[in-house]
């Protein structure tokens, strides 16, 4: 895979920080110029998802049968039998439609690309005000158990351990200003 082509930026952060709604927001920046890396994952669809829209759904046979292939960048398995990860010809594909590639991905893997790639990757690490804050947005959503949502809640204390690992750290307390923010430090970054 080629490491001479378009800039990486990674986002990633715990469930219920925002940063999927901070990407979508970048990718509806047409100056930028990003085209949105859709990661693969093991685990069912949740609500209204769509194949090939937010996630490429492969079953975790055919998930780990592109381990042993060697068709990730990165790739995790971030709860019991539900691995994600970033497809090789997913990048390759964005990068020969002329686009830089964002990622809204957790946060081993973002590290991963960042080490895999690191002068061509810009990696933010989207904070949520408090643990508390976080864990109401979660219930907001209602798309997870209550089980489900300790153990969201239980991850992000781990991985809020590694926001010093990221080149920037974005805390998401007022989404209008985070976003902003996070528009001026990709547009810096694109230009270099």
């Amino acid at each position: 895979m080629s490491k001479t082509k378009g800039k990486l930026i990674v986002f990633s952060a715990p469930s219920g920080s925002g940063k999927t709604t901070i990407v979508r927001h970048l990718l509806a920046q047409k100056e930028l110029q990003l085209g949105f890396s859709i990661s693969a994952t093991s685990r069912a669809k949740r609500g209204n998802e769509v194949d090939g829209i937010d996630y490429f759904f492969i079953t975790l046979e055919t998930f780990k049968d592109y381990i042993k292939q060697d068709q990730f960048i990165e790739w995790e398995e971030v709860y019991q039998n539900n691995f994600y990860g970033t497809l090789k010809s997913e990048v390759e594909k964005l990068w020969l439609a002329g686009k830089h590639v964002i990622f809204d991905i957790d946060v081993i893997g973002g590290l991963r690309i960042k080490r895999k790639f690191p002068e061509q990757t810009l990696a933010i690490f989207v904070q949520p005000p408090s643990l508390k804050v976080m864990e109401a947005r979660l219930r907001n959503r209602k798309t997870d158990a209550e089980e489900k949502i300790i153990e969201r809640v239980a991850k992000a204390e781990r991985e809020l351990e590694f926001a010093q690992d990221f080149d920037y750290v974005l805390v998401n307390d007022e989404l209008e200003i985070a976003k902003k923010e996070a528009y001026n430090r990709v547009k810096d970054f694109i230009k270099k």
